[in-house]
């Protein structure tokens, strides 16, 4: 009988164990989200909250020089309309705000720095335990009172009754060790505020389609214009507003002229369900490559490309005037003459302190010279580390360009170099 409650309970501890929540939606982990606002590049860190009503601290990180750069903060509950505001600093080592939060679930933050506005959709997710901590716990306590009853019982010379008290606690005990045993394998609860689980299809979500373009639509040469990138659903073409962050952005555009000397790394802004723009501007004439890095919910990771003319002159040997300078030597490829589809290693010794940028101590970005092929991978290794590591396989011979980008503590630095692949 005593073996049949014991079961009887770790099954319902398992059948009440709700789905993991996706893995992008951890409770009480910080939410960072790089942002390209204001001419500068940002990260958006939301500190994760252990209660509700209770605070929701946000800060700004800079990653490159800024004066006194305010970012105005308003931050709205999907469900009832209830808004908070604020202003933070952007900063290397940014003040957090603290914003009171009054339920948990669907909100939006909405940024503004100088002239330009951006919506992030978000959730405030609370833990709710699980139903085996309550178990294990429970389960203890009861053994505890079972046993100090068995003692006194058997004191007053009852045996039977001292007895059954005795087995009742040695069950208890004997369920909250299983279920202590169990719980690992289980999956977690969902939060307080997670999304509801969606029936998706057994293949997932459709791929995304982009349309790329300006505004205005022609550009001129040395003028600021908006890049603009409309997100379609493959299947009904709708907006797609469900992307997932991927490596701390909502999407990664990379914008390269198509001879390669010029070289943008962007995180844009989402201006609306589906479109996301970021400003920037062009010294030289031509035609310029765009790649997107994205994830949708339920459907994995994409590379869509879109391409876009600006007038002028091409500018032919004039420098890129938006491109930092690089710093230290140049990057080491080993073997010196890589050969198509097999590794590659790429090092490079950084100009100082490394921190994380995108979650990772250095990226490496490589396209081909007609721009038909886009690669990006990371350095692994712990931030602080005096080399960068990169290995890479070239998918077939002929030219191309490459970058590679970490971040000290007051300015991300690019390193372009050419790789000739036999």
């Amino acid at each position: 009988m005593i073996l049949r409650v014991v079961v009887l309970v770790v099954f319902l501890v398992v059948a009440s164990a709700a789905p993991a929540a996706a893995h992008n939606v951890t409770a009480g982990a910080d939410l960072r989200i790089a942002q390209t606002i204001a001419g500068t590049e940002l990260t958006v860190v939301i500190k994760g909250t252990s209660r509700v009503p209770g605070p929701l601290r946000i800060g700004v990180v800079a990653f490159q020089p800024v004066g006194d750069l305010p970012v105005s903060l308003q931050v709205r509950s999907v469900e009832d309309g209830r808004t908070v505001t604020g202003v933070a600093r952007a900063a290397p080592e940014p003040q957090y705000t603290p914003l009171r939060v009054a339920r948990t679930g669907p909100h939006e933050l909405t940024l503004r720095a100088g002239n330009e506005v951006a919506v992030l959709p978000f959730r405030v997710l609370v833990d709710r335990g699980s139903a085996g901590d309550f178990v294990i716990y429970g389960g203890l306590f009861v053994a505890g009172l079972l046993m100090v009853g068995g003692l006194l019982t058997g004191a007053l010379s009852r045996r039977g009754p001292a007895m059954a008290l005795a087995a009742g606690a040695t069950a208890a005990v004997t369920v909250a060790v299983m279920v202590v045993v169990a719980e690992p394998i289980l999956p977690p609860p969902s939060p307080d505020g997670a999304a509801p689980t969606a029936e998706t299809p057994s293949a997932g979500r459709p791929f995304a389609q982009a349309r790329v373009a300006t505004v205005p639509h022609r550009p001129s040469a040395g003028q600021e214009f908006t890049l603009r990138v409309d997100l379609v659903d493959g299947s009904t073409g709708r907006p797609v507003d469900d992307l997932v962050l991927h490596h701390e952005a909502l999407v990664h555009v990379v914008v390269t002229s198509q001879d390669g000397r010029f070289f943008r790394h962007l995180h844009p802004l989402r201006t609306a369900p589906g479109r996301l723009e970021v400003r920037l501007r062009a010294e030289r004439g031509g035609r310029y490559l765009a790649h997107a890095e994205l994830e949708r919910e339920d459907s994995g990771g994409q590379l869509l490309a879109g391409d876009f003319r600006v007038e002028g002159a091409d500018g032919e040997g004039s420098p890129d005037a938006g491109a930092a300078p690089p710093a230290g030597p140049a990057p080491r490829v080993q073997p010196a003459a890589p050969v198509a589809g097999r590794p590659a290693t790429i090092e490079l010794d950084p100009a100082g302190d490394v921190r994380p940028w995108l979650g990772m101590a250095g990226h490496l970005l490589v396209r081909s010279q007609n721009g038909a092929f886009l690669g990006h991978v990371h350095e692994m290794g712990a931030p602080g580390n005096r080399r960068l590591r990169f290995t890479f396989t070239f998918p077939e011979s002929g030219r191309y360009f490459a970058w590679v980008q970490y971040a000290l503590r007051d300015r991300i630095v690019t390193v372009p170099f050419t790789i000739e692949v036999s």
